[in-house]
């Protein structure tokens, strides 16, 4: 049996030097267990050298870490395989490609431009769920 997984792409806006922000299109994906998803983020920064973060969030639990970009380097967190979780930075965008998708997968996927709130829960929920943030793409 096949199963469909759920992903939704949440754009956090961070404000880092006045105009710095990132931006993920929306609309709805439908994939199926072993696909290979890729989810888009653009960014706008003066930074001539940027650090972009993804995160990960499960239904009812805090984001989690999956990675950051910056140059040519890619820094996975622990729990993220390197080989389905990868993301580069081209041309002001860094989108993640998931391959070999699980159902496991399916949670809220947003792109953040450093500086983030890493240790910041509490501020990164409020920013998460204010008004002025909208959830952007659906996978399922």
């Amino acid at each position: 049996m096949e199963h469909w997984l759920w992903i939704i792409l949440a754009a956090l806006f961070f404000e880092c030097k006045g105009a710095d922000r990132v931006i993920q299109p929306t609309g709805d994906v439908i994939a199926a267990e072993g696909d290979t998803v890729t989810l888009d983020c653009s960014f706008e920064t003066s930074n001539p050298s940027p650090t972009l973060y993804w995160y990960k969030q499960e239904v009812n639990n805090f984001p989690k870490y999956i990675l950051k970009c910056f140059s040519k380097t890619v820094e996975n967190a622990d729990d993220f395989e390197k080989d389905r979780f990868n993301a580069t930075i081209i041309n002001n965008s860094v989108p993640l490609k998931i391959q070999k998708l699980q159902l496991s997968d399916s949670a809220v996927y947003y792109c953040a431009l450093q500086p983030t709130v890493t240790g910041n829960t509490k501020t990164l929920y409020k920013n998460l769920w204010s008004k002025d943030n909208t959830i952007l793409h659906n996978i399922h």
